[in-house]
């Protein structure tokens, strides 16, 4: 099974999408979303330098279009991606870009969505002097307790012995001078404590701006940052972008998943090398590719093609959400009392739970409809995006 995931802030180098250019279809596109965006992207990302595109409000905006504007050149036929992908995720601000890409969210839409959020995350960042860190081996939860001793947060849980603290520059210093045992701390050149309460007032901002936002469901199983599961609905994953601002950034679990479901090759969109390094560390037999450079493409396609297994490619790419209940995450299916073919489900009905040995997760409906058929037995096992009950839809009353 094929993953393709989209990098976070700090991903981005100096030119890395000069050779990108030279293709005038690229071009063209980069130019586009630069207007929507009201940024020189192109400048950004060919001759400014690093401390110029460390700024938040330049870096987010120019990662997703990068983000969106390779995936075009490697799959010219956006249905060609959905066909091979069997999952997507974004770590970040990548999760913008992930949901672009898999139809969530127009292109035109997620730029000026990240527009504002780099915005509010960098006026936010400039109210109180805020930082982040790396904290590198150590026990886990000595790790988490020292940072919590000091006040600050675990904003990325990065898998393999990587957290990442963020919080005020004193706390962050207090974390370097005395960090735990074991433990080695490296600081990030970024421009805030991102993922903490820190960026309450971006998140605010988006909030409103969300609330005009129209979305469609994704075309393929869409991992969430928040917890590594599933996310069926359009609607509650543009929710998640906004509420991310200030959760921690659960990559461990969105690696798990990608293990649940059998994933065997992941795919990097440029820049690439932070998630295929962090993947080669914690996904163990999984082949990963980081896309950088168009001289790479026709092997990246290839790449795409040896792990993509269309038995197993997302059903939402063939079948209309509003048809059927997919599971969240990895566990044992346990139907709700009375839940049973014929059953009329309002949408956000609760249909039942999935168990697994860290959580228990509630299953529910987001469009409603009748029950057709269960597809799945009491106790089955289902995996992330499994669907579990199928639907037929019931026509709305339209009130004039």
């Amino acid at each position: 099974m094929l993953a393709i995931v989209a990098p976070g802030q700090g991903a981005q180098t100096p030119g890395f999408l000069a050779p990108w250019l030279v293709d005038q279809t690229f071009a063209d596109r980069l130019n586009w979303l630069s207007t929507v965006a009201g940024l020189d992207l192109t400048y950004y990302g060919t001759e400014a330098d690093a401390e110029t595109i460390r700024d938040t409000a330049i870096a987010q905006p120019l990662l997703v279009a990068a983000g969106l504007v390779t995936a075009l050149q490697l799959f010219p036929q956006p249905s060609d991606g959905f066909r091979v992908t069997g999952v997507a995720a974004g770590h970040s601000v990548g999760e913008i870009t992930a949901a672009a890409a898999t139809g969530v969210l127009s292109a035109e839409q997620a730029m000026v969505f990240v527009r504002q959020r780099g915005l509010g995350m960098a006026e936010a960042s400039a109210l109180r002097p805020t930082t982040m860190a790396a904290v590198l081996k150590g026990d886990p939860a000595d790790v988490l307790a020292r940072i919590a001793e000091l006040g600050a947060v675990a904003a990325n849980n990065n898998g393999g012995g990587q957290i990442v603290a963020a919080g005020t520059v004193e706390q962050i210093e207090a974390l370097k001078a005395n960090p735990p045992a074991g433990a080695r701390v490296i600081q990030l050149s970024v421009a805030g404590a991102f993922h903490t309460e820190h960026m309450a007032p971006a998140q605010k901002t988006l909030g409103r701006l969300a609330r005009a936002i129209s979305t469609h469901d994704a075309r393929t199983r869409l991992l969430s940052n928040a917890d590594g599961q599933v996310v069926q609905s359009g609607r509650e994953y543009l929710t998640r972008l906004v509420t991310q601002i200030t959760n921690p950034v659960r990559w461990d679990l969105c690696m798990e998943s990608m293990v649940d479901l059998g994933v065997t090759g992941l795919l990097e969109l440029p820049p690439a090398g932070t998630l295929t390094g962090i993947a080669k560390r914690n996904m163990p037999g999984v082949e990963v590719f980081s896309l950088n450079t168009p001289d790479q493409l026709a092997d990246a396609r290839a790449f795409a093609l040896r792990h993509s297994e269309p038995e197993r490619a997302s059903i939402m790419n063939v079948t209309p959400s509003w048809m059927m209940v997919v599971s969240p995450a990895k566990g044992e299916f346990h139907a709700a009392e009375g839940v049973a073919a014929g059953q009329l489900l309002a949408p956000g009905a609760v249909v039942g739970s999935v168990e697994n040995l860290r959580e228990t997760i509630e299953v529910t409906t987001q469009h409603g409809g009748t029950v057709t058929e269960l597809l799945v037995e009491e106790g089955d096992p289902v995996s992330p995006g499994q669907p579990i009950i199928r639907l037929y839809p019931v026509a709305q009353e339209v009130q004039l």
